[in-house]
């Protein structure tokens, strides 16, 4: 076993490297970037060396760089993690020209999973069944669009390079073809230095199920089961599960053989995941292999008991596979959710700022978070805005989403916006619990993973509204009891008026939307009532806080909310869902009204990446004018009305802040 390795990435996943090292007795080398100089994984490591600027391209993607970094400290192999140099094939062929093991797969392995075209030509070759689609080299637009033409759309453009939703789109008619393919290969060369496209056929209702496999240096292999990933947004995973709801025995080995057989035929050594279109008569697609650990790989190690992290460095060292196939099996249920700094009410646009709060659920052997980050901590633009991990584990399925519900009410976070409530919302959302599943859930199911202003107008704002009005009791309570004076009238917390009564009005603010509702308050005998004139419709209201809790009782109906503050209002999470709330500010008139500017604003702090309009030119509305990236996610900006583009005001390759004005956008009268 080694003594020491270096683990060449950031985050979550070093930190998650670094504790499985730390128990085996393995000494552990971080790298950072000047973003990264305070981070987690580099305070976790015994030995933490610099490698450049914030940009991953001047740091963490410097193989060189790294290489001299394990070289200095005396570590005999490289853990890559996933994603940066995880399978890039001319840094595992350093690593062994530097004689450090690389803690993964063979060079061949890498470079023949490496282009998604000869990846299907060699898995064609070995019996492996393929979804119809090019993979050829030629990649002029007029053979790939005759190769979409001819298989019928929809279709799905992906880069031969890449992963994880970058260099893809789904093109749904032949009108969309081209901007389509342009933008997969900008997104390709921009995240792979590739532009190599492949397009296959779009199975409309497939399911997204992965199987986990592992081989050794002895030429022995096993399948640790298969991963449920169905839920995405982007092309990227949000919530999987192990095992997959409804997979046969039958199903189960079937896949897992054709896993087997694909990791066999490009003599694979190492953890590696096979992925897999499942459709809805049971026949199942080879989509590509990742040659690497994958960010899902704790629900795995929870069914099966097995440490994954340790298996590699085993593996690695040169030991036989720890157990074999017959001594492999499953046991109970795991979830793991992906939370992330992102607005899902807005495209899922990556969010950038301080943690300002950070609380966990408090872990245990069914509760697992695995996170890069701590309280005060920033997520930056540089790097993907994954914040944790959130793994859940019980003795079936249901017992394990109950599990994962109560932990999302429990998970605190101020400073950013978050993808807590909508991972809650989708959690408890009908069909999920039902398991019908399929790689368009989110889209199929917005209306219960999003609610409605509607339904939370009806539901959910009296419940909000009782919490402002409770909490500004207890401030008030506060204050009284601090007036030292009995005779003050501000040691007084009633809401006694002299003949009238005490009306209020509770501003709030739904997704921008004002929410405004009129609130007698009542006292009689020591016991306070809220009527709440819900438009004519006047709810009798009372409850009290305990903590983060919200017991209420409207117009009889005795009911529960947790209530989770963040940055500029909070959440309540009921058994329906949970809905954000602002508190109105009050409008002072010095808010500046940019709106006739002409202009367009930037959705998100991010880079410049192209101009797709020249200045002066004549859109249409929804026309594609420029193009800008975060967090390795394009966003393109359109035009909001027919007009003219006046200006740009930043050029390609400069950074941009959030809400700065993009360009000079006269609309047509």
């Amino acid at each position: 076993m080694f003594n020491k390795i270096l683990i060449a990435n950031r985050g979550e996943i070093a930190c998650r490297v670094i504790k499985t090292a730390q128990q085996m007795g393995v000494r552990t080398v971080a790298v950072y970037s000047d973003a990264d100089a305070h981070s987690l994984h580099v305070a976790m490591a015994d030995e933490a060396i610099h490698i450049g600027a914030a940009p991953s391209r001047e740091s963490y993607l410097l193989g060189d760089k790294v290489i001299e970094a394990a070289l200095k400290t005396g570590a005999q192999a490289i853990h890559p993690g996933y994603g940066f140099l995880s399978e890039n094939a001319d840094f595992c062929r350093k690593c062994a020209d530097n004689n450090i093991v690389f803690i993964g797969p063979p060079i061949g392995a890498i470079e023949a999973m490496g282009s998604k075209s000869a990846a299907k030509q060699i898995m064609e070759k070995a019996g492996v069944p393929l979804v119809p689609g090019y993979h050829g080299e030629d990649q002029s637009r007029d053979i790939i669009k005759k190769a979409a033409d001819d298989m019928g759309y929809p279709v799905l453009l992906k880069a031969a390079a890449g992963g994880g939703g970058k260099g893809m789109r789904q093109v749904w008619s032949e009108d969309e073809f081209d901007e389509g393919l342009e933008a997969a290969k900008r997104e390709s060369m921009n995240a792979f230095g590739d532009d190599h496209m492949l397009v296959e056929k779009y199975l409309t209702q497939p399911r997204h199920v992965e199987i986990q496999v592992f081989c050794d240096t002895f030429g022995k292999g096993v399948y640790l089961f298969e991963r449920d990933c169905s839920v995405q947004r982007r092309h990227q995973k949000v919530i999987e599960e192990a095992p997959a709801p409804g997979m046969t025995e039958e199903l189960r080995q079937k896949m897992g053989e054709a896993a087997l057989k694909a990791a066999q035929a490009i003599s694979y050594e190492g953890a590696g995941t096979v992925e897999f279109l499942l459709d809805t008569d049971g026949s199942f697609y080879f989509m590509e292999m990742n040659t690497r650990l994958q960010v899902e790989h704790p629900v795995t190690e929870y069914i099966t008991g097995q440490d994954l992290v340790e298996w590699q460095l085993r593996v690695a060292s040169g030991e036989p596979l720890p157990l074999s196939q017959d001594q492999l099996s499953i046991n109970g249920h795991a979830f793991e959710a992906r939370v992330y700094a992102e607005d899902p009410d807005n495209e899922f646009l990556p969010a950038t700022g301080v943690l300002e709060f950070l609380q966990a659920p408090e872990e245990s052997e069914n509760v697992r978070v695995d996170t890069g980050v701590r309280q005060g901590d920033e997520v930056s633009v540089y790097y993907d805005p994954m914040i944790a991990k959130l793994i859940v584990w019980d003795e079936n399925r249901d017992k394990a989403l109950a599990r994962m519900s109560k932990a999302l009410k429990e998970y605190r976070i101020s400073g950013l916006t978050t993808n807590l409530d909508f991972l809650y919302n989708l959690a408890n959302a009908p069909a999920f619990k039902e398991a019908d599943l399929d790689t368009g859930f989110i889209e199929k199911h917005h209306g219960d993973i999003f609610h409605d202003d509607e339904n939370a107008l009806t539901n959910e704002l009296p419940l909000a509204a009782l919490f402002v009005l409770l909490q500004q009791a207890e401030e008030a309570d506060a204050r009284a009891t601090a007036c030292g004076d009995r005779t003050s009238p501000w040691h007084s917390s009633s809401n006694w008026r002299l003949n009238e009564p005490h009306i209020q009005t509770v501003n709030l603010l739904h997704h921008e939307q004002e929410c405004a509702v009129d609130v007698e308050v009542q006292q009689r005998h020591g016991q306070t009532t809220y009527l709440i004139d819900m438009g004519g419709d006047v709810i009798s209201a009372q409850g009290r806080l305990e903590g983060n809790h919200l017991r209420a009782d409207l117009n009889g109906h005795r009911l529960s909310a947790t209530v989770a503050a963040h940055d500029g209002g909070f959440s309540l999470y009921t058994s329906k869902g949970a809905v954000s709330f602002k508190v109105a500010k009050p409008d002072t008139g010095e808010d500046l009204d940019t709106a006739g500017e002409g202009g367009l604003t930037a959705p998100m702090n991010g880079t410049m990446v192209t101009h797709l309009v020249a200045v002066g030119d004549n859109v249409k509305k929804d026309d594609a004018l420029l193009v800008m990236e975060a967090m390795k996610m394009e966003h393109t900006i359109r035009a909001p009305a027919d007009g003219v583009v006046n200006s740009f005001f930043f050029q390609p390759g400069e950074l941009v802040d959030g809400g700065a004005l993009l360009l000079d956008f006269a609309a047509e009268e």
